[in-house]
C-alpha cells in the first residue's frame, strides 16, 4: 500500500495545532493565581523589592482619627467583590475594611517607612495573640482581664481594660517577644532603623494605652474630644449608621481572619508614594501575574495631598496600571462626604476606580 505524505499546507496546519495545543496546556500549567500562603522570603520580597524610598508625611499616623469609616461599609460590601485584592494606606482602619471584604491578599502602601514598621507590629501581635482580649493586652501591655471571653463585645472588653494598669514589665517583655518573632521565627532582615521605629510605635501604644489618639505621639494627649482626640477605643467600638459594630475586633469572626491573613503573610506592607515612579506600579505587575483584581483601595485624604503638589496625574498614571474592573472601588475620606455627619468635618466616600482613572480627574472633589 502506497503511503502519501501530508502536503506542505497539511503539514502546516498539523504543526500549527500542535503547537496552539501544548501552548494552552503550558499555560494551564504555569498560569498562577492568588497564593494561600506566602513564605518568609517570599513576603519579604515582594515588601521590598515593590517599595521606594522613605518618605515624609505631617504626623506619625499610628491610628485613624475618622470615626465614621464604618459607615460606608454597607454600601461597600455591595459593590465590591470579596476573595479578590484589597489595597489600602495607613494604620488599623484598614483591618475593618479587611474584615467586611475577606480580601484573598492585602497590599498597605504607605509613603512612611513608620508605617511598614507599625504594620509588622501589627503582624506579630495578631499571630502571637489567641483572641481579641489577648490582642488588647499586647497591644497596650496590660495584663487581661478575669472574665473576658471569645463572647464579649468590643465594649466589654476596652472596658474591661480601662480598670487595668499598663506595666512597663510586661511593655519589655513583649517588645522583645515582637523583635524576636519577627527576626528569629520569620527571619526578616529588619535594619537598625526598623527595630527602632518598631519599639517607637509600640512604646507610644504602651504609654497612651486605648486612649491613644492621632495626636498623642506628637504631644497631643491621650483624650478622647475633637476630630484627632478619637481615640483607639472609639474607633473599635464604633458602629456603622445602623448601629451595626463592624470594627475588626468587634467579634473573633472579625479579628480571626485578619490573623489568618497575616499569618498566612498575606498582608504585605509596602513603603511608597502614590504618585511615586515604583510601588503603586510594582504591586500591579505583581498582582497581574498572579491573575488577581483589586477589589477595593482605601485611600484616607491623601487625594487632597497630591492634587495640592501637582502630582494628580502621577497618580492618575500609576492606579491605571492596577488590574481593576467596573467593580473595583475606591474607598475615601474627605470633607462632605456622603456618609457621616460632619463631625470633625471628615466623612467618608466611595468611588468607582474605574471610571475616575479613564476620566483623570480628582474624585474626591465632586
Amino acid at each position: 500500500m502506497t503511503r502519501h505524505p501530508l502536503t506542505l499546507t497539511k503539514r502546516y496546519a498539523f504543526i500549527t495545532a500542535l503547537v496552539l495545543i501544548l501552548a494552552a496546556n503550558g499555560a494551564a500549567v504555569f498560569a498562577q493565581s492568588i497564593p494561600d500562603r506566602l513564605s518568609d522570603e517570599q513576603f519579604w520580597k515582594i515588601s521590598s523589592e515593590s517599595s521606594e524610598a522613605d518618605g515624609t508625611f505631617r504626623s506619625d499616623n499610628l491610628l485613624s482619627n475618622e470615626i465614621y469609616f464604618q459607615y460606608v461599609i454597607p454600601d461597600l460590601m455591595k459593590t465590591a467583590k470579596s476573595e479578590r485584592i484589597y489595597m489600602g494606606v495607613g494604620p488599623e482602619q484598614n483591618f475593618t475594611y479587611i474584615a467586611a471584604l475577606k480580601p484573598k491578599m492585602v497590599f498597605i502602601v504607605d509613603i512612611r517607612r513608620g508605617n511598614l514598621d507599625l504594620h509588622l507590629m501589627y503582624k506579630a501581635i495578631f499571630e502571637l495573640s489567641k483572641d481579641r482580649a489577648d490582642f488588647v493586652s499586647m497591644l497596650f501591655a496590660k495584663k487581661r482581664p478575669e472574665g473576658l471571653t471569645t463572647k464579649s463585645t468590643a465594649k466589654e472588653i476596652f472596658a474591661a481594660f480601662a480598670n487595668i494598669d499598663t506595666s512597663e514589665d510586661l511593655y519589655n517583655q513583649n517588645l522583645k517577644t515582637i523583635e524576636d518573632h519577627l527576626k528569629t521565627t520569620h527571619k526578616f532582615a529588619l535594619l537598625d532603623d526598623d527595630l527602632r521605629g518598631i519599639e517607637y510605635v509600640y512604646r507610644n501604644f504602651y504609654q497612651f494605652g486605648p486612649a491613644i489618639n492621632y495626636n498623642s505621639s506628637s504631644g497631643g494627649g491621650g483624650f478622647s474630644g475633637g476630630m484627632s482626640r478619637v481615640n483607639y477605643a472609639d474607633l473599635m467600638t464604633a458602629t456603622d449608621q445602623e448601629g451595626i459594630s463592624r470594627s475588626f475586633l468587634a467579634n473573633e469572626e472579625n479579628y480571626n481572619f485578619l490573623k489568618q491573613l497575616e499569618t498566612k503573610n498575606l498582608l504585605v506592607p509596602v513603603i511608597g508614594n502614590f504618585s511615586g515612579p515604583k510601588a503603586l506600579r510594582a504591586v500591579g505587575t505583581y498582582l497581574k501575574g498572579i491573575d488577581a483584581k483589586v477589589s477595593a483601595f482605601y485611600l484616607s485624604n491623601v487625594e487632597d495631598y497630591l492634587y495640592r503638589d501637582g502630582s494628580w496625574n502621577n497618580f492618575c498614571a500609576n492606579t491605571a496600571t492596577l488590574p481593576i474592573d467596573e467593580t473595583s472601588t475606591f474607598i475615601r475620606s474627605v470633607r462632605g462626604g456622603r456618609y457621616g455627619n460632619g463631625y470633625g468635618g471628615l466623612n467618608s466616600d466611595l468611588g468607582n476606580i474605574s471610571s475616575e482613572v479613564k476620566a483623570c480627574r480628582p474624585g474626591y472633589r465632586d
